[in-house]
């Protein structure tokens, strides 16, 4: 109810409507595993058959993963060298896609549904290749309903799509212009996404749990950093502000009763203040997002450079995000990492750019997988995809 929200769990309900009724979903087949995995009040229940379900279910999803990749494929040119198969810039490009250490970790080890969710990702980013704007959008608008942390990117879809499809440009000068057609193109645009929030979000608005739904998406209450602590710009903060309080004791500029206890690193919902530094809120972090992303935004508007250009600043816009959001988590990496791969097969700037990103962003996954046993798998598994990726990378623009 308003008053007094579900609180079986001390971890809150914060994905999207889409992302409950695809787990809704799962559940009339979950039960024919094991109905006890179905009780909510069982918490921390674990069985082999629970395990079961779970691993194969995130493979069955992952088919979604697949068709976009084939679909990626098909839109990427790439320098064409070399006669044999595993030289071609799309079986690379499927391979760094496919074979991505991130996701395979943070899906198949650790356990999410990420896999499906960039395959919708990567399917719109196709379609707007394939001048299929319409679906692409569609698309886009889907995913956001099924995880929000794909806001990071949206301002680059809405400029893209308003630049590149809703407006045309004079073949003279390069000046924007404005008809009819490009009003009724916008009413379409704005149709589609109303029309999927609606659906996602109409339910709560009908029943007045609206205000529930957006507490559990945006819980500012949660820390500045995640519990690993994504390296990103506070991260840093974070870590200098540690220092600083720790001088300040030695020194005895600080009195150790009035040091804040409280983490800033955390799941779970609580508050916090920094000790030395000034403590940072979800505005601030906004403001500098906002700020990062601005010259990319910039480029796409003013100097539109075709979906190509639409993919950079996606990605400056996620990897902006990754650097100044809020309680970011350690795996929207992976949000830079993939669309960056169909950069990687075209030019060999791309593709040094893209090797960096890889080697240290899969790296700062490692906190993931944290016991003993997944040592070195993850080392295994991370060296291999690395070692592939410069090999290949380096045969196609030797």
């Amino acid at each position: 109810t308003p008053t007094h929200p579900h609180a079986t769990s001390e971890w809150t309900l914060d994905y999207p409507p889409f992302f409950a009724w695809f787990e809704y979903i799962l559940s009339h087949v979950a039960k024919y595993f094991d109905q006890e995995m179905l009780n909510v009040h069982n918490l921390n229940y674990s069985s082999s058959r629970t395990l079961l379900f779970q691993r194969f279910s995130v493979i069955f999803t992952d088919i979604l993963f697949v068709y976009a990749v084939h679909e990626c494929c098909k839109c990427i040119g790439g320098k064409k060298v070399g006669k044999e198969l595993t030289e071609k810039p799309k079986f690379i490009l499927s391979v760094l896609l496919l074979w991505n250490f991130g996701l395979l970790i943070v899906d198949h080890i650790h356990f999410q549904y990420n896999g499906f969710l960039f395959g919708l990702m990567l399917l719109s980013i196709a379609r707007l290749f394939q001048k299929r704007h319409m679906e692409g959008a569609f698309l886009f608008a889907v995913l956001l309903h099924f995880k929000h942390i794909y806001l990071y990117v949206a301002p680059a879809y809405g400029v893209y799509l308003l630049r590149s499809y809703c407006f045309t440009a004079n073949k003279s000068d390069g000046s924007i212009r404005w008809n009819s057609f490009s009003f009724v193109r916008v009413i379409s645009l704005g149709l589609v996404v109303f029309l999927v929030s609606a659906l996602s979000l109409g339910p709560f608005l009908a029943l007045n749990q609206l205000h529930q739904v957006f507490s559990r998406l945006f819980p500012f209450k949660r820390g500045l950093c995640h519990a690993y602590w994504a390296p990103n710009f506070w991260a840093l903060y974070n870590g200098l502000d540690k220092v600083l309080s720790v001088i300040g004791l030695k020194l005895k500029f600080l009195d150790p009763n009035k040091i804040p206890k409280a983490s800033m690193t955390s799941g779970l919902v609580q508050q916090f203040q920094h000790t030395v530094l000034p403590s940072v809120t979800p505005l601030a972090t906004l403001i500098c997002t906002l700020i990062a992303i601005l010259p990319s935004i910039f480029c796409l508007w003013f100097k539109p450079q075709g979906p190509r250009g639409f993919l950079r600043c996606l990605i400056l816009c996620a990897l902006s995000s990754f650097m100044f959001g809020w309680h970011v988590h350690e795996k929207a990496i992976l949000l830079a990492i993939l669309p960056m791969s169909l950069l990687s097969v075209g030019k060999a700037g791309d593709a040094s750019v893209f090797l960096i990103l890889t080697t240290t962003g899969h790296y700062s996954l490692f906190p993931l997988l944290f016991t003993a046993p997944e040592l070195p798998i993850k080392i295994l598994l991370m060296l291999l995809f690395t070692i592939y990726s410069i090999s290949s990378l380096k045969t196609l623009f030797r």
